[in-house]
């Protein structure tokens, strides 16, 4: 009995292993992406592409392990919930007022500590921020959000109360 259960489950692991969503590999051109519209100095893409990209763009970066399921399921789902927040790929193609709080969110998510999520850089110890990093994206953040409010009227960018 108990080797039937052990030849069932070895076999639906094996199974498994057949099942697999489309990576999120992009490798063409992102013509809306946050850079397409808004300046990012060289050392903010970096911090970017080391701690934030993996979830939050079109092309990830996976690890090894990523090709045992149900792991690739659970990054995949992980990806997709991190893109349907932010996407920076996808950023300039929302709406004024979705790209502004965004950044909100970015400098406040930052600022607290809560990006990157802790279950991320507990396996990807470089993507760890560090108070300068912090400050350089809450910084940037706060740029992109004063060129929008210098370029767009300020009811398009916040909801009146």
């Amino acid at each position: 009995m108990l080797k039937n259960i052990g030849w069932t489950l070895l076999t639906a692991l094996l199974l498994i292993q057949f099942i697999r969503p489309a990576k999120n590999q992009t490798l063409s051109a992102q013509p809306n992406a946050i850079q397409t519209k808004y300046p990012v100095p060289e050392n903010v893409s970096a911090i970017l592409k080391k701690a934030c990209y993996d979830c939050h763009s079109n092309n990830t970066h996976y690890p090894w392990y990523s090709n045992i399921q149900p792991v690739y399921w659970w990054l995949n789902d992980h990806i997709e919930e991190g893109k349907s927040h932010l996407n920076f790929d996808e950023y300039t193609n929302k709406r004024l007022r979705f790209q502004f709080h965004k950044m909100e969110e970015v400098i406040e998510e930052v600022k607290e500590g809560e990006m990157p999520l802790n279950s991320y850089t507990w396996i990807h110890g470089e993507a760890k921020l560090n108070k300068d990093e912090r400050a350089l994206i809450t910084g940037w953040a706060q740029q992109v959000m004063d060129t929008m409010k210098a370029n767009h009227p300020i009811d398009s960018l916040i909801r009146k109360k």
